[in-house]
């Protein structure tokens, strides 16, 4: 399984593909964090996050997008504008025909680290000890969208797991 994750933003998007290993591990095949300038008209910022996220679906072919929902800041713009960087992401993956799974910020960290409650340098350290990264990473929005990643390829695994499971109760009876 491949998929693209997405740590969505306007001013700053994280961006990564993983995908599950014959043996089991995740594997990083890209990463990088999409920065427009504050100095930007939003529509021009919106497409260059969006014309990104479109390249890497077409580049990577992933089975899903992850993204991780939106939470509710101080900020009601900034949260209106990342609700509309969301939603173009949704479209391009709907165009694309590609799945997209919503994860909250405490599944992220617990499913990286352990913790719901963690901070963004326990992600990140978590992050390196998942899965191997030959690059530096300067931004959180990177290792958010690993993150993210690691959670969605997690949540698969569990959920093939119990699928074989019940498929496996059902010849039993």
């Amino acid at each position: 399984m491949k998929v693209l994750a997405i740590d969505p933003g306007y001013g700053r998007c994280g961006l990564a593909v993983l995908e599950r290993g014959a043996n089991g591990k995740d594997i990083l095949i890209h990463s990088d964090c999409i920065e427009t300038s504050a100095t930007m008209d939003f529509p021009e910022r919106l497409n260059t996050v969006a014309q990104a996220c479109a390249t890497l679906l077409e580049q990577h072919s992933p089975d899903a997008v992850a993204m991780e929902k939106l939470y509710f800041s101080n900020n009601q713009k900034t949260a209106m504008r990342v609700a509309e960087v969301r939603g173009a992401i949704l479209a391009i993956a709907g165009a694309a025909g590609v799945a997209v799974t919503e994860y909250t910020p405490g599944e992220v960290k617990s499913a990286t680290t352990g913790y719901g409650s963690a901070d963004k340098k326990a992600i990140a350290q978590m992050v390196r000890v998942l899965v191997k990264i030959d690059k530096v990473i300067r931004l959180d929005d990177e290792y958010d969208a690993i993150a993210i990643g690691i959670t969605h390829l997690a949540s698969a695994r569990t959920h093939a797991a119990r699928s074989l499971r019940a498929d496996h109760q059902k010849e039993l009876k």
